[in-house]
């Protein structure tokens, strides 16, 4: 039951966070362009990728199971917004804005990998010193 308030609990904060973060980068760059889904969906990755390596049982700070379904499945889980990337993507198309769905997909789907590759490298340097 605790893994499930975890999780609950991460969730609740994560998507609060979202909504905080999104929200600024629209305001700070608008909104024709899904701009605050896309940082949202990248420093997610980043921040599952590099947890996920710095706190796993090879590595340097081993976390407690708990710690990792909190921030993992709750944080991250309720922070990246893949189905609000979706939507926005599908809308974009259906606007007719061919150029703005596909650049959406490809920045979303590149910069994520790249983020979450970069965390877990990040992590691999810290558990090495």
């Amino acid at each position: 039951m605790l893994e499930y308030l975890l999780i609950a609990l991460g969730g609740a904060l994560g998507s609060v966070a979202r909504y905080w973060v999104s929200g600024a980068v629209a305001q700070r760059f608008g909104e024709f362009f899904p701009y605050g889904t896309l940082v949202v969906n990248v420093t997610g990755s980043l921040v599952i990728g590099f947890f996920a390596t710095l706190t796993g049982p090879e590595s340097r700070f081993l976390a407690q199971p708990g710690l990792r379904l909190f921030v993992m499945i709750g944080l991250c889980g309720g922070y990246t917004t893949f189905s609000s990337f979706s939507l926005q993507t599908l809308n974009l198309a259906r606007d007719g804005e061919w150029f703005a769905a596909g650049a959406n997909a490809v920045l979303s789907l590149v910069t994520c990998l790249v983020a979450v590759g970069a965390g877990h490298a990040l992590a691999l340097m810290i558990n090495k010193t």
